[in-house]
């Protein structure tokens, strides 16, 4: 920050070693006047006021406050992130990747779009000032898989750009974010298959679940039915045993491999799907779950629909697969009801059927005085030529109350939708500085995708 044409920090841990903040100890020692123990520039001083190089000063007896340089160089840290200084009892190291999912798919399955928005967060509690390598992979490369990334000051860009998924840096202390990016999941095909005349396959998602909806159901058309679909691949369940640990690293996800939420065995977390609907839509009759799985929840006028499946269910309706490989689906079904009526009694909402009956009200009439037509004279039938215009009348107001679109959110521990992963993470020992002699740091890794209404399929 530039202030009056001079220049000034703003970095947290710098700006901590700088200003002496007050404290109940600093003011018992002020008072029995021994020196606080942070540097500060604003310390008072017993040197005459002095106004930087060759000023001159007005003396006084007392002490002045200082606003040139000292004689006695503060001990700041180097690194203007890093505190100098720094001290922990336990070093550790932690690596939490979190991938934010938004897919988009057409009525046919077909994906419009997916883009995974990543973000690396370091949590640094080792002592002194460490120089840590930290080396990314990813499948066909971290350069053609990772786009528009942005880094921390920390980060030594050279590095990067000489060999892509190498991040070398001098971590501050405590918890930040390390990096950000974000992966085109379908590629560049995606643009070749859409804009060509032939044919192309696009590349498989392979996400946790996708949904679809299956509109104008029934004779007058005024059901629906949401069809939740989910990857036998969540199960939460690993085959293969656990591999054991290499030098502390990875120990956060090697000690439950066989766990449910892992990167051998991810599984998916509670998980939502909204429906919306209609403004025009006053009410959703029959709503129902079949064999149960899940809770439905609609209020008269609301916005839409939410469904929501719990870890439990998830985990039920994955042990259904049987190992066929072709996963497990959960339905919902509904009656939409509309929320006004012509003058020919179409809605879209009632089961009514216009009446060919009418009833008249006579005041004058003693006994009797409701009078049906019936008795007067025969009913009029309503024509079959008749009865299927109005039944398509009804089919076609119908069809605006059906929902066009469904989301899915979840959350899935142990899984990334780029695959990137940690190959490793180094402590240079010749660079590092303060952190002891035979203190190996304790290293650790989480990988978690989180849908916030990211997968939408549309009708």
């Amino acid at each position: 920050m530039v202030d009056g044409g001079i220049i000034s920090c703003t970095e947290p841990d710098a700006l901590r070693d700088l200003v002496d903040a007050p404290s109940l100890i600093k003011s018992l020692l002020g008072n029995v006047g021994l020196p606080s123990t942070t540097p500060s520039s604003l310390a008072p001083s017993s040197t005459p006021f002095s106004l930087g190089r060759g000023g001159g000063g007005g003396g006084g007896g007392g002490p002045s406050p200082r606003l040139g340089p000292s004689n006695t160089a503060p001990s700041t840290s180097p690194v203007p992130w890093r505190r100098a200084n720094v001290r922990h009892t336990s070093n550790e190291m932690y690596v939490d990747i979190v991938e934010t999912l938004a897919v988009t798919l057409s009525p046919s399955g077909r994906p419009l779009s997916a883009i995974a928005s990543g973000t690396i967060a370091f949590t640094a509690k080792v002592s002194g000032v460490p120089d840590l390598l930290l080396h990314l992979a990813c499948p066909g490369g971290v350069s053609s898989a990772i786009s528009l990334p942005v880094f921390h000051p920390c980060v030594r860009l050279g590095r990067w750009t000489a060999r892509p998924g190498e991040l070398s840096f001098v971590p501050p202390d405590g918890r930040f974010v390390l990096a950000a990016y974000e992966v085109d999941l379908l590629g560049p095909a995606a643009l070749d298959a859409f804009t060509t005349a032939a044919k192309q396959t696009l590349p498989a998602l392979n996400i946790p679940a996708t949904v679809s909806v299956t509109a104008s159901l029934g004779p007058r058309g005024d059901a629906f039915q949401v069809r939740l679909q989910l990857n036998p691949r969540f199960t939460g369940k690993s085959s293969a045993p656990p591999a054991p640990a290499r030098g502390g690293f990875g120990s956060r996800i090697a000690a439950g491999a066989g766990a449910a939420g892992t990167s051998t065995a991810p599984a998916i977390e509670d998980m939502t799907v909204h429906i919306p609907l209609p403004a025009s839509v006053a009410n959703i009759l029959d709503l129902r779950v079949a064999r149960g799985m899940g809770d439905a929840s609609y209020a008269p006028g609301a916005a839409g629909i939410e469904w929501r499946i719990s870890a439990r269910e998830v985990a039920v309706l994955m042990a259904q697969d049987r190992g066929g490989g072709v996963g497990c689906h959960a339905l919902l079904s509904g009656t939409v009801v509309g929320s006004t009526t012509d003058e020919e009694g179409v809605t879209g909402y009632d089961d009514a059927v216009v009446s060919t009956t009418t009833y008249d009200y006579n005041d004058d009439d003693g006994a009797g005085s409701y009078q049906s037509a019936a008795a007067a004279g025969p009913a009029t039938m309503a024509s079959p030529r008749n009865s299927d215009a109005l039944d398509e009348k009804r089919r076609t107001a119908n069809k605006m109350l059906m929902p066009s679109a469904a989301t899915v959110s979840f959350s899935v521990k142990g899984w990334l939708p780029s695959g990137l992963k940690v190959e490793s993470l180094n402590l240079d020992v010749r660079k590092s500085r303060g952190l002891g002699g035979g203190v190996t740091p304790y290293k650790g890794v989480k990988y978690l995708c989180v849908s916030r209404k990211g997968v939408e399929c549309r009708c």
